[in-house]
Order: C-alpha cells, then structure tokens, then sequence
C-alpha cells in the first residue's frame, strides 16, 4: 500500500508500549489525525526532534480502512521552534495552543484557516519570545472561527448596549452579560478588551506590537475566549490552570 503525504503540524504525542509514541497531527490536507510512530521513544530513531510539540513537518502515513490509527512512515521538518519547546514559559502557551486544537478540531475535518492560525501562533511565539499577544489572538480567532464569538456590544440576555462599560464572561456563559444581568463569580471585559479584539479581525498578529499598557486587555480576551470554548466544546482545557500559575 503507497504512504499518503501532507505537510502538518504536530498537535500531542504519548508514550505507546516500549519503543513506539501515539502522535496526533494536523494535516493541511487531512485535517487531524492519529498514527503510530514505530521506534519513536527509542534514543536512536529515524524520527529525531520532528515529533516536538507543534512542529511543522511533513508526514508520510499508511492508511488501513479497517484501523482508525495510521502507521506514519516517515516525518520530516519544514520549520522548528526549539526555542519556544525548550523554554518553560513559552512550552507552556504552546501547549495550550495543542489542546485547544485537540479539543476544538473534530478529526479528519480539513481546516485550513485553523492550519494558517495554529502555524502562525507558533511562528510569533518562537520569534517574539512570548505568548500573550499570539496565544491571546489564537484563542480570538479560534472562538471566532468555531462560529462561537458572541456579540461584544450588547448584554447577550437583556440587549443592553455596553458603550464603555465592561461586559462580563464565564466559562459557563456564552456570551457576555451587563451589570445587571451578571452572574456571582463572573469576570469583566473593559473596552479595552473588546476593541483590541475588533483590531484582531483586521490585523494579522505578526503586524501587532505589544505594548505593557495592551496586556490587561489581552488577558481578559484570552481568558473569556478560553472559556468559550471550553463551554462549547463541554471540555476542561487542563493547560489552563498552568498560565494562571506563570
């Protein structure tokens, strides 16, 4: 059987009985998938770095009908980001970037938007040295794409336009609610917040420079974005809790 190709980016992998890892992957041309990489937790391997989180590679898998995972054959680097995977602080927001992908992306649903986005982010962060500004634009785009971003200028329960005041989010809500409508233990999202995300819509994140003054906003639009989705996908993003400890 001829392997299959597509260039892709490494989404997650996990230890597979002694020598092999299960690795899930982005293909561009696949959407996301799951395959066994033989040999791969081995010190000598054929595979070498091209399996670290969020690598862009290209990938060569054998495909059985009868079997949900693939075998991949063979895996080369297109684009790294050891600096990025190698640094605590900056892994980190990567790793959210993974698993709101895993989370987010039904499997061998093509996605090319959500493909340019997820390479994208890891590009900033790997070129910047940080993530607020990158992550804080994927989670954006991701709410934005999934079709979830509520309306940011109005009380998605009484209609209530905001003007300058702030909304509030929760991971329970789906979109935001005014002052009178908020619920106990609900967070706000200032002006600020909601313009920056107008700026996301028209400007790509590596034209954006950040500025200490921009990081409130962008916490709060990463935090309510990040709720989004684990409210409409009902998951818990586990990497979550590790930004809140850095």
């Amino acid at each position: 059987m001829p392997a299959r190709e597509t260039e892709a980016i490494i989404l997650k992998t996990f230890p597979l009985g002694e020598a092999d890892r299960l690795v899930s992957f982005l293909g561009r041309a696949t959407g996301r998938m799951r395959g066994v990489a033989a040999g791969a937790r081995r010190i000598k391997n054929r595979y070498g770095s091209t399996l670290q989180l969020l690598s862009h590679v290209q990938v060569w898998y054998i495909e059985k009908e009868t079997r949900d995972l693939v075998r991949i054959q063979q895996c080369e680097p297109l684009e790294s980001f050891n600096k990025s995977q190698s640094d605590y602080f900056l892994s980190t927001g990567m790793a959210v970037v993974s698993e709101v992908a895993e989370i987010a992306l039904p499997e061998r649903e093509v996605s090319e938007p959500m493909f340019r986005l997820i390479l994208l982010t890891a590009q900033e962060i790997e070129r910047t040295g940080e993530w607020s500004l990158p992550l804080s634009y994927f989670a954006f785009w991701t709410v934005r794409l999934g079709g979830w971003l509520p309306r940011f200028d109005r009380c998605a329960n009484c209609g209530e336009m905001f003007g300058a005041r702030p909304g509030y989010f929760a991971s329970w809500e789906p979109g935001l609610l005014c002052e009178k409508c908020r619920r106990q233990g609900m967070s706000a999202i200032h002006l600020a917040a909601r313009e920056l995300a107008e700026r996301f819509t028209g400007e790509r994140v590596d034209r954006i420079a950040l500025t200490e003054s921009m990081k409130p906003a962008l916490r709060e639009l990463r935090e309510a974005s990040l709720g989004w989705t684990e409210h409409h996908t009902e998951r818990k993003l586990a990497t979550r809790e590790l930004l809140e400890k850095i």
